[in-house]
């Protein structure tokens, strides 16, 4: 059920339901974060791996400061700055959280949201949620709430509806080892804006069957049909243009049938492309071609992040 219920949403959560919640960066599948009953449905409804790590949300850094260790000064300032908002910062956990939600690790991703239905939600609750995107695991994130019926729907007793998500990928993942800080995992807040606040940075975005942080798998984002990267040139020679999607930036490709084409941002805008990035793919996805090919952006500002989720999801499967 698709609905703005937040007292049904209440009720659900409390009873160790799972509700999917809207985000400024993608809809979330949320369960109680200090319940090892509901985040194991989260598991299970998304059928994601248990090795790969969930990020917990709350809508105040006083709730935060209560599930972790530590909160080192320079995480304290980007918290300051950029929450609620699209960071989410891997902090030494307290035991309260369950190792299941860390996949055994010692931290935990904590973060605010920057969405006022899931903040007024979340302000009604004594427990934080954790929700990682609202759907089946390895495809493409949802950033309406009917993507998440159309995938979810049956699974979940509701969906509450905050609109188009206005970031459109994931947050952030910012860690601190010794004195130094690291991305972990690109997303809505730029490697440059970080910087600008706290100097430089060490960007380990790795792919790997072991991540340390949620969205780090080779594989993941991806569409049904197989995703292309790199030379069009080389893809042309093996599918007839009419066989091809295209995902672009900002113009389209004269080899291409233009409704075979999607633009992220005609203006060229890094903000507007990321917020269509996931919508177009799973277009991109039910149109009648074979394959679907995407030019990369600039490797700057939102940029990064968009690549990231390009790479993965070309990876192979």
């Amino acid at each position: 059920m698709i609905s703005t219920d937040l007292d049904l949403a209440e009720k659900l959560l409390r009873n160790n339901k799972l509700v999917a919640i809207p985000t400024e960066t993608v809809y979330g599948l949320a369960g109680n974060a200090l319940s090892e009953e509901a985040v194991a449905q989260i598991f299970a409804v998304k059928n994601r791996p248990s090795f790969d790590p969930l990020i917990v949300h709350s809508d105040s850094l006083a709730k935060i400061q209560n599930f972790v260790l530590a909160f080192p000064p320079k995480a304290r300032l980007l918290a300051e700055k950029f929450w609620p908002g699209s960071l989410t910062l891997l902090l030494p956990k307290q035991a309260i959280i369950p190792d299941l939600v860390t996949a055994g690790l010692p931290t935990v991703g904590v973060r605010i949201p920057k969405h006022p239905l899931t903040l007024q939600l979340l302000q009604r609750l004594d427990f934080p949620l954790a929700a990682p995107s609202a759907n089946p695991f390895g495809y493409i994130s949802p950033t309406t709430a009917q993507h998440v019926a159309e995938q979810l729907g049956e699974k979940i007793p509701l969906i509450l509806n905050g609109g188009s998500c206005s970031i459109g990928v994931e947050s952030t993942i910012v860690g601190f080892a010794d004195e130094k800080v690291i991305i972990y995992r690109l997303g809505g807040i730029s490697v440059e804006a970080i910087e600008n606040l706290i100097g430089k940075v060490k960007v380990e975005t790795y792919s790997t069957s072991n991540p340390l942080a949620p969205g780090n798998l080779e594989s993941h984002y991806a569409p049904t049909k197989k995703l292309f990267l790199g030379d069009l040139q080389e893809i042309l020679q093996k599918y007839p243009p009419q066989e091809i999607g295209t995902l672009v930036f900002r113009e389209t490709i004269s080899e291409i049938p233009l409704a075979n084409q999607l633009i992220l941002s005609e203006q060229g805008s890094f903000a507007e492309a990321a917020k269509n990035l996931f919508a177009m793919l799973r277009k991109l996805d039910k149109m009648p071609v074979k394959i679907i090919w995407a030019e990369l952006l600039p490797e700057k500002d939102l940029g990064r992040a968009i690549n990231d989720r390009l790479r993965r999801a070309s990876a192979k499967r």
